[in-house]
């Protein structure tokens, strides 16, 4: 199936005024420090763009009720096509009850981040396949849920030695023209040797995750949200 992809921006990358990608998504509402609403909520987007809401502000005694009326207007007035709860503190109480409350008022497709989606019914919000991991391994826990999943140019480094395998995330890194590619995994990698260990470098493009989400799609993913600037003025 055909994927949605949203390139999340934030208000100063809308107001340099680029080309806008065909569907952005607002990053991001903000739990207020000074009432019991939200703050940065976008007072224009074009039609079509996602809402996302984050807990970069930890929820503190805000009202649910006022969130969802705040959420709620921006939806109407801006005609959003869905709201992404990007929650990423685990355990939170109050943040649990509100992805639950949310999930039951809001006029629109909403997802919320895997911390918060296992007693929800609404889809779940994933962080982006490792690069060392097959995409139905990684979905398979979340079969039978419509799935919204987070793209990302991330690569890891694997050593292997005599004591095994160890993993070691990078934000990035830069292709080079003797790798090899992976087909099944759709990321690319070099080795190197040394005496006692073998180094993997495994990453992907924007071409490898292209891919990567015509897989997806089998899976149960309708819905990708990547970041504008690493899309846009990195790749």
């Amino acid at each position: 199936m055909d994927i949605v992809h949203y390139l999340a921006m934030t208000a100063a990358e809308i107001g340099a005024d680029p080309p806008l990608p065909s569907k952005i998504a607002w990053m991001a509402c903000h739990f207020s420090p000074y009432s019991a609403g939200l703050s940065n909520c976008p007072r224009q987007l074009p039609p079509g763009s996602l809402l996302i809401l984050n807990d970069f502000s930890p929820i503190h005694g805000h009202s649910p009720e006022v969130v969802a009326d705040q959420l709620r207007s921006c939806v109407d007035t801006l005609n959003c096509s869905g709201v992404l709860l990007d929650f990423q503190r685990p355990g939170n109480a109050e943040t649990a009850a509100l992805a639950q409350y949310l999930s039951g008022v809001l006029p629109c497709p909403m997802a919320v981040s895997s911390l918060y989606a296992e007693s929800l019914s609404c889809p779940v919000f994933l962080p982006p396949v490792p690069a060392q991991t097959p995409v139905p391994e990684y979905l398979a826990p979340w079969q039978g849920r419509e799935i919204w999943l987070e793209t990302a140019l991330d690569a890891v480094t694997v050593t292997l030695t005599e004591k095994g395998a160890s993993f070691a995330p990078l934000p990035r890194a830069d292709s080079a023209p003797n790798d090899f590619r992976d087909e099944n995994l759709h990321c690319r990698y070099r080795i190197t040797l040394s005496q006692d260990r073998a180094e993997f470098l495994l990453y992907r493009a924007r071409e490898d995750l292209a891919t990567l989400l015509q897989e997806a799609g089998k899976y149960g993913v309708t819905t990708a949200v990547g970041l504008y600037q690493e899309w846009v003025e990195k790749a």
